[in-house]
Formats: structure tokens, C-alpha cells, sequence
């Protein structure tokens, strides 16, 4: 008898604080706006560049027959929210789910112009979200 006890004021302590959860889905990615500030720098060679960001998008020439690099990114950032709580007496089976779900998307690109000799002489980037 004392076990049935424990197990039912456990489970009342349960439907008495309810219970919820919150999780949020967002992924990383290798392009950045922090990156490319923080780290691509005018003089560094497109070795270094390829190996911070990764492989371009398009590679084109100017009028000069410089390189240029494009790097044109979109994302979407997904944030699923749930939330469970139990009330009343689990006899009765009370319950309710809410669930929910946004999503923003981003864009970044990024164009890095190189000299004669295949270093940066010169970069921009832009990025926005809606």
C-alpha cells in the first residue's frame, strides 16, 4: 500500500508543476558576417581564403583579368517551440499540447577581389534578413 501511495503523490507532484519543454533548431554555418570581418584580410592569398570559407560560388574576372570571388549564401533559421502540461487529476487525463514554429531567412554575399598575384586587394560583403 505504501508504494501505490509513493507513486500517486509522485504523480500528483507531476500534474501539479506540470511540465514543459522549449527547444530551438538553428544551424551553423561556415559563412559569416563575424568571419569574414574578423578574418579575411587584404594581402592574404586565395589559399587562405578557400580555407576559410570554402570554395566560391562563382569565380569570375574583372576587366583586368583579375579574379573575383562571389560567395552568395541563403539560409533559413527554423525555431520550433513546444510546450506540454498535464493538469487535474490523472485519472481524468487532462492534457494539452501548443506547439509552434518561425522561420527567418538570410542572405550573405560576399565578393573578394584579388590582384595579379592572387591576393585579397579587396572584399564586401553584404547580408540581410527578413
Amino acid at each position: 500500500m505504501t508504494s501505490r501511495w509513493s507513486a500517486l503523490c509522485l504523480c500528483l507532484a507531476l500534474v501539479a508543476t506540470g511540465c514543459s519543454s522549449n527547444r530551438a533548431e538553428i544551424k551553423e554555418d561556415r559563412l559569416t558576417v563575424g568571419k569574414v570581418q574578423g578574418e579575411i584580410k587584404v594581402g592574404m592569398s586565395a589559399a587562405q581564403v578557400a580555407e576559410l570559407l570554402g570554395s566560391p560560388n562563382i569565380v569570375t574576372t574583372d576587366d583586368k583579368r583579375r579574379e573575383v570571388w562571389i560567395y552568395d549564401k541563403v539560409s533559413t533559421d527554423r525555431v520550433d517551440t513546444s510546450s506540454s502540461s498535464f493538469a487535474g487529476i490523472i485519472i481524468l487525463g487532462a492534457a494539452s499540447r501548443d506547439s509552434s514554429s518561425s522561420q527567418r531567412q538570410r542572405t550573405l554575399t560576399i565578393i573578394i577581389k584579388y590582384d595579379e598575384e592572387k591576393k585579397v586587394r579587396d572584399f564586401a560583403y553584404n547580408s540581410t534578413q527578413f
